[in-house]
């Protein structure tokens, strides 16, 4: 059953990994990395690794997503500042 388990999460990781590589938007991609954070912490849990899965849970769904979603809008602001300038 535990292998069953193992082996629908690694499923899920490679299709949400491969989802993140196959996105073109920035935006969409900080969105789909903070869906695999979570995908990752739930093998970190199943694979009896509390403690890894929830420092994932904070760094790779939370954090890292939320300032590459900052640097987007940020650069996209500076994008649009410069398209009226010019």
């Amino acid at each position: 059953m535990a292998d069953a388990v193992i082996v629908v999460v690694l499923l899920l990781v490679g299709a949400t990994a491969t989802t993140a590589v196959a996105v073109r938007d920035p935006a969409r991609q900080a969105l789909v990395l903070s869906v695999l954070g979570v995908v990752l912490a739930v093998l970190f849990t199943v694979l009896q690794a509390p403690d890894v899965g929830l420092s994932q849970l904070a760094v790779g769904s939370a954090l890292t997503p939320l300032l590459l979603l900052l640097t987007v809008r940020k650069v996209r602001r500076r994008a649009r500042g410069k398209g009226r300038q010019e």
